[in-house]
């Protein structure tokens, strides 16, 4: 299974994160919400294929990026108070 990060910016006017919030969350599970606009995600679905989902909740001036994350080179990562960044890479 892959793992991917994906970070959205909504822009003004409107800016409603509820429909792309819902779409991961049902998708990926809450675990992975680990900032204001950012996620951790397992997915069988291709990079392009995340973004093309995320893409269908979002406005033409929004902007998504999605990364992937790269197996088998150990967990580095660093935090500050985010204890959620941790359990989750821990656990996937």
């Amino acid at each position: 299974m892959a793992k991917y990060l994906l970070s959205y910016d909504l822009s003004s006017p409107v800016r409603n994160y509820d429909d792309l919030i819902k779409h991961l969350e049902s998708t990926y599970g809450a675990d992975g919400h680990v900032l204001e606009s950012v996620w951790l995600i397992d997915s069988q679905d291709s990079i392009g294929d995340v973004r093309d989902a995320a893409r269908e909740f979002i406005d033409a001036n929004d902007k998504l990026m999605v990364v992937a994350l790269k197996e088998n080179v150990g967990h580095r990562w660093a935090t500050a108070n985010l204890d959620s960044v941790s359990r989750w890479f821990k656990g996937h």
